[in-house]
């Protein structure tokens, strides 16, 4: 039985462990070591690193980045290459460099990939000025990558941008490989099946009328930001429920689907909801106390394909339709469909300013502990 134990003991240490690394979505991914300084003068410092990026599309890049942290927490000397980005398929070398002086804590450094493509990184150095005023290289842990990638994880190196906080983006392959700038191994990170979206700009779509096409574009983009917001939460987040006045977040994105189904049947049908759509509909577009009670308990992709499953619909009916269909004006309420799809646009904004309200405001997740003795 003493076995049994051990072994689950050594399982929950495990599960653990792999909480740790959180998954996420993201069109780019980063990977990190830090070093804590101080000085009393200003004094500069260097990231040098081959790089080879063999893109896949337009969009992708790669860059070595630094950035400098504050001890009151706040950030200096900052550069991912976001100006000069690499996208050669030969290897070379590149280099950041920059300065810490008496406020600064740590230097954070690593190696960046955006979108799809192969991204090769090799040789890290990190050069820093001393009192002489030379530059001189202080050691790096696996700097070289000879030690080898396994299940995705890099010795000596946690993926995100922040210390001690690991991130597993779910596009992002990671292993080792011997296309290498020196030694007998270099990182991998490859990129793939990554849609990029052009959310900069509102515009009219082809094979849609101008109006309709600008209105598509624009519930589009605020769609992306309700979910670039959400889609990494975890249940814990989501259900958070900051007093007995607030919602979760979670029923906040029921909410928008919701009020958008609602003026999907109005504009487009004219009429309001059936017995059959309140049943399904009415407690999330309420938010009452209803709300509260009833919508939990479920992943950031449960609401998303909800949310996603109506805007579908919406962009369907919406592409039937022309500018002058816009204008029409239902007479019980004086709206016209331009306004009532304006109202969806402007109140998705609005939940929008109160998920990032409510998103800074939850504290960390109560650990648990099973540091509690088995009884035989």
């Amino acid at each position: 039985m003493k076995k049994t134990f051990l072994l689950i003991g050594l399982l929950i240490q495990f599960a653990l462990h792999a909480q740790d690394t959180k998954v996420v979505s993201s069109t780019w991914t980063s990977f990190t070591q830090s070093i804590n300084v101080e000085s009393k003068t200003e004094k500069k410092f260097k990231i040098e690193a081959s790089v080879k990026a063999v893109i896949a599309d337009e969009h992708a890049w790669a860059g070595v980045w630094a950035r400098v942290d504050k001890k009151d927490g706040g950030y200096g000397f900052f550069d991912n290459m976001g100006d000069r980005p690499i996208n050669t398929d030969t290897w070379q070398t590149y280099a950041v460099e920059g300065t810490f002086d008496a406020t600064s804590k740590s230097i954070n450094f690593g190696g960046l990939c955006e979108y799809n493509g192969k991204f090769y990184f090799d040789d890290f150095k990190l050069y820093i000025e001393n009192d002489k005023g030379v530059l001189e290289p202080v050691k790096i842990t696996n700097g070289d990558f000879e030690k080898k990638v396994e299940n995705g994880t890099v010795p000596r190196w946690s993926f995100g941008v922040s210390k001690g906080k690991s991130i597993k983006v779910k596009e992002f392959d990671v292993t080792s490989t011997t296309d290498k700038a020196e030694g007998k191994l270099a990182l991998l990170v490859e990129g793939k099946g990554i849609v990029f979206k052009d959310s900069y700009k509102i515009k009219p779509m082809e094979d849609v009328s101008p109006q309709i096409g600008t209105l598509i574009a624009m519930l589009e983009n605020l769609k992306d930001r309700v979910e670039n917001q959400v889609k990494n939460m975890s249940q814990y987040e989501l259900d958070y429920l900051h007093d007995d006045k607030a919602n979760r977040i979670g029923s906040l994105i029921m909410h928008l689907a919701a009020a958008e189904k609602y003026y999907q049947v109005y504009t487009f049908e004219n009429r309001g909801f059936t017995e059959e759509e309140s049943k399904m509909w009415q407690t999330a577009l309420d938010l009452d106390q209803g709300g509260r009670d009833e919508l939990r308990n479920h992943d950031a992709q449960y609401y998303l394909d909800i949310f996603n499953e109506v805007r579908a619909r919406t962009i369907a009916e919406l592409k039937k339709r022309d500018d002058a269909w816009l204008m029409e004006v239902h007479e019980n309420s004086g709206m016209n469909n331009f306004f009532g799809w304006f109202h969806v646009m402007e109140h998705q904004s609005s939940h929008l300013g109160q998920i990032l309200f409510l998103k800074k405001r939850i504290p960390p997740e109560p650990e648990v502990n099973l540091e509690q003795p088995i009884k035989n």
